[in-house]
This record gives structure tokens, sequence and C-alpha cells, in this order.
């Protein structure tokens, strides 16, 4: 049995990959800050999961992570649209320095093996969609922050692909493209709309029409993908990538923005009006995945997207209490 470390292996993406891991039987060893995540996300795995609690700037405490195992997976990273307006040289930061780090603790410790999170946000306004792995990545805008994530996910994926050739048996890339589901934070989409409404509907009277500011006319579309397919598709391209391949992980499935906050409302019960305001600078109209190449290894998503959402929606809801002093916006929503 392959032994892994995962970075950022407590958050949304991390902690789910390591459970499934675990569950066949590879010891997993975790590096994470727990800035975002949790231990008890993890409770259902530990007794096959070490933790180590560190940042991934620090390149002695990677080094040390990384020292015994044959892979490692790379997912340690600044994540949240607001993150990416807010913060962007620590975007940045955390992005290219623990690229830097992980990759020089794999040379020294002679680990053969690099699975890297990428992003779809590598392809910000793409010529073509769907989008397939081929499609030129673009930083339309230095002086925009918000493309510092793309611009950390750019370097890491050149990083990765240039130091594979030489230095690694197996470098694999995978791009997810709009995950979705339980424990994601307040910095995304759905959970955003989500906690609004929530909130907006404990101060409003029963049946009264709520109005919801969003950014632009609420038609910018995203294909989303539910977190236990997202998974699948890891797991998939785990077992069966090839080496310096680069993968889409996501749905073919198109919703807009406008019509997945009816489905939020329609779900707590409230009856919205959507208005429309200023589109975030820098945002993207459409964005939906090829996913070809991810199926020709035997990959298919298996949760609908209204299976997926109604799963989102009802644990937000029954942890609304808990994530009372959340930061949300009160208008626009990240996309």
């Amino acid at each position: 049995m392959r032994s892994y470390l995962v970075t950022g292996g407590l958050g949304f993406l991390g902690a789910p990959l390591v459970r499934h891991l675990v569950e066949r039987g590879h010891p997993v060893r975790v590096l994470d800050n727990l800035s975002r995540g949790s231990l008890d996300r993890l409770a259902e795995a530990k007794d096959g999961v070490e933790v180590v609690a560190a940042d991934i700037r620090d390149a002695e405490a990677v080094q040390g992570a990384v020292r015994g195992v044959d892979s490692v997976c790379h997912l340690a990273f600044v994540n949240g649209t607001e993150n990416f307006y807010e913060r962007p040289a620590h975007v940045l930061d955390v992005g290219v320095r623990g690229m830097i780090n992980v990759l020089d603790a794999c040379i020294r410790a002679d680990v053969g093996e690099l699975i890297l999170a990428s992003s779809s946000e590598v392809y910000q306004t793409p010529p073509s969609v769907p989008t397939d792995e081929s499609a030129p990545l673009s930083i339309p805008d230095p002086f925009n922050p918000r493309y510092s994530y793309g611009g950390g996910k750019i370097i890491s994926e050149l990083m990765a692909i240039h130091y594979g050739r030489e230095c690694f048996n197996r470098v694999l890339i995978f791009r997810p493209h709009n995950v979705f589901g339980p424990h994601m934070g307040h910095d995304h989409v759905i959970p955003q709309l989500t906690v609004r409404l929530l909130r907006l509907k404990a101060s409003s009277q029963k049946g009264e029409e709520i109005p919801l500011p969003i950014q632009g006319t609420g038609e910018q579309s995203r294909a989303f993908i539910f977190v236990d397919d997202c998974i699948a598709g890891v797991m998939t391209l785990i077992e069966r990538g090839e080496h310096l391949s680069i993968y889409n992980i996501g749905t073919s499935e198109e919703r807009s923005i406008r019509d997945v906050a009816g489905r939020i409302a329609t779900l707590l019960d409230v009856r919205i009006r959507v208005v429309p305001g200023p589109e975030a600078r820098g945002g993207t109209v459409r964005r939906c995945p090829d996913i070809r190449r991810l199926e020709a290894l035997g990959f298919r998503p298996r949760v609908t997207f209204e299976e997926g959402l109604r799963r989102t929606v009802e644990w937000y809801a029954s942890h609304e209490s808990e994530d009372a002093g959340a930061r949300v916006p009160a208008t626009g929503v990240a996309t």
C-alpha cells in the first residue's frame, strides 16, 4: 500500500480525499495549519491518519512531513473569492512558497509522485465552453487582485510540469470546477446564497417576497459538481492517470446563478426577487469543463445537482446557529 501526504488535508477537498485514501487501506499523513479546517472532519478516519499541524510555508515542517511517504497530494492553498480580492499577496505567498517547499521536500526525500490540485480559475475567460485541458491559461490583468489565485495556480502547474520531467516518476494535475457541498465555508456562491437567505428569512414575515441583491444579472453560468463526485474523480486519476497529464473535474451541466438562487429559495421555502447589481471586476460569464479526458479513465458523476444542493442547504441550515458570526456579503455572491 502506498503511503500519502495530503497538504491541506483538513480542508473542504482535503478531508474527504484523506478519508477515501484511508478507506482503501493507505497510510496517510496530513499537513495543515488548521486555519480553515478542523480535526473533526477526520473523526471517522483518525486511526489511519497522522496529522502535522504546520504552515505550508514552513520549509522545515514540509520536509519533515514529506519524509517517508510514497506520494504527495498538494492541496494547501488559500481559497475563496473574497480572499482573492482582499488578500492577494497572502494568496500568492501561500501558493508559490508552498509549491516551492513541496517540490524541494519531495526531491530531497526522493518521493517520486506528486498530485497537484489546480483550479478552473487558470482559464479565466476561456475561448470556448465547454473548456478542455488544452485551452490557454491567462492572467488578463496583473493589477486585478482576483487573479492572484489563478496566477498562483498557473505558477504551480508550470513548476509541477517542468520539475516533473526531471525529478518525478509521475506528476498529475487536476482542475476542479465549482465544487460544492457541506463544510465548504462561506466564501463561495452556494453557501453565501444559502446563509444570506436563511438570515433574510429569519428577519422577514412568512410569505413575504425577499429582495436578493446579486452580482450582475444572475445569468452567469457555472457547472457545479458535488464534493463526493469531485473526490471520486481525484481517486480515478490517482489510480489511472498518466504522468504529466492534466484533468478537468466537474460536470457538463451549466446552471445560471439566478437559477441556483431560485432553487435554494425553494428548498428554504422563501419567495425571492433577484436584484441585479454591479459585476465583480474580473468575473467570468460562463464556466463549464470538458471532462472527456477523465471520463476516458472511467469517471462518471453520480450525485445530481438537485440532490447535492438539498444536502448542502440542509447542512448549512442545521449549522446556521453555530456560524452566526460568519461574514457573508450583504450584496453580490462569490462566483
